[in-house]
């Protein structure tokens, strides 16, 4: 697989959803799936990823609770929530808790869904971006409060 590929992974309790994700995007994408969000917690441990998608509704782990996990200790990849319930308060949830980047309606339309995906890796690649700018803007602090105090001390 080539390495320019973006990653994502797919997280649905129902193993259709799975197959027909991964068959879909197989080509475009480095796709990972996993049926829950404990053995898609293990995936991250592993992998860089880069977009994750998940279903809402799950047994164990809602897509909600998954995602605050996520940001936890992986808050890098950017995170779409699927859900084939107009459940508001989930939707909600997934803002303000799982700091989602953008919520979608299942049964996904593959179009809306692939541009979905594509935004969020640009977004992705802008935080990355920021991230490595404030890293060396830091580092270049430190150098020139160690210049400024060997100043002073001489």
């Amino acid at each position: 697989m080539a390495a320019d590929k973006i990653t994502i992974l797919y997280v649905d309790d129902e193993e259709n959803n799975l197959f027909s994700f991964k068959a879909t995007f197989r080509i475009k994408y480095q796709v990972l799936v996993a049926i829950s969000g404990e053995e898609a917690l293990k995936i991250l441990a592993t992998k860089k990823v880069h977009v994750i998608i998940t279903d809402q509704r799950m047994p164990g782990m809602t897509g909600v609770d998954f995602l605050e996990k996520v940001l936890e200790e992986y808050p890098d990849p950017m995170r779409i929530l699927l859900t084939g319930y107009a459940d508001m308060n989930a939707v909600v949830d997934a803002v303000n808790k799982g700091k989602i980047f953008h919520y979608l309606a299942k049964p996904w339309n593959e179009e809306e869904l692939d541009m979905t995906i594509n935004r969020a890796y640009e977004k992705y690649l802008e935080r990355a971006q920021l991230k490595e700018m404030n890293e060396k803007l830091a580092g270049s602090n430190d150098q020139l409060e160690f210049m400024l105090r060997q100043r002073l001390l001489s």
